[in-house]
Formats: structure tokens, sequence, C-alpha cells
């Protein structure tokens, strides 16, 4: 399952240099996560590490990318072999 940031994102800016995979972006008007890069942090830590640092709690589940943590692991080695 991707992760995506909610409109309760303040623009605090801890989040993107966070991210294991640069899956977080500043977008027009909050951080986006790209889904195609975004493995939760299978492969890199235990629990994503955006979640871990947001103040207000606004990275949820993006309903839209389900994915089990099998696929989130292919993803890691697909994207770590890619160099």
């Amino acid at each position: 399952m991707a992760l995506t940031i909610t409109d309760e994102c303040i623009n605090c800016d801890v989040c993107e240099p966070e991210c294991p995979n640069g899956a977080i972006t500043q977008g027009d008007e909050i951080y986006i996560i790209d889904p195609a890069l975004c493995t939760e942090c299978v492969g890199h830590y235990d629990e994503p590490q955006c979640i871990s640092v947001c103040p207000v709690d606004c990275i949820i589940v993006n309903p839209e990318h389900v994915e089990s943590k099998e696929e989130l692991q292919a993803k890691y080695e697909k994207l770590t072999a890619q160099g």
C-alpha cells in the first residue's frame, strides 16, 4: 500500500528527507508521494519513516494503491536493482 499525504499537510519539510526511495516531493500546495516509488519503507526500515516524523499525522495509506508486504518488497527490490 503506497502512502498518501492529506490536505492537512502543513509543509513542515520533515518528511521529504526521511524517504529512502525519494518518493516524497513538494507539490503545488502540499507534499505528495509517488506511489510508484513508495514502499512504505519496506526493505529499508520496520515502519514508514515519513509517518514517524510527521507532526500532524497527515500521512495515510492510499486506498487507490493497495499492495501487500510481498508486493512492496518486490517493488523495493526492483527500485534498488535499478541503482
